[in-house]
């Protein structure tokens, strides 16, 4: 890749990344309330995501004999940590601090 080339693509990736931060702000400001499908997506989105991103995990574990122990260990964790706390950010680092303990420790 020539020196222009990556110039114009850093510039490309930049605006793009710019273009998603703004737009929404720009499209619905401070002042103005959104349309109802807008906040229904709003509410419904994060849940669809958090249970599109289980799936993606969870896709090639194999639940036979103790491989998938230390998966199983991690969601009981999780949910029972999230249960506890309401904290997502903290269920979600501790329960891969926990997972990757057991896969490289105990289940080694």
């Amino acid at each position: 890749m020539t020196t222009t080339q990556s110039i114009l693509t850093v510039l490309a990736v930049v605006l793009g990344t710019m273009a998603t931060r703004f737009l929404p702000f720009l499209i619905f400001p401070e002042g103005k309330k959104p349309p109802a499908f807008i906040s229904y997506l709003g509410t419904v989105l994060p849940y669809a995501v958090i249970g599109l991103l289980v799936v993606y995990c969870l896709k090639d574990a194999v639940f036979t004999n103790l491989h998938g122990l230390p998966e199983l260990i991690a969601i009981a964790f999780i949910v029972a940590l999230h249960k506890w706390k309401h904290n997502t950010l903290l269920s979600i680092a501790a329960g891969t601090v926990l997972y990757m303990a057991l896969v490289q420790t105990v289940f080694a």
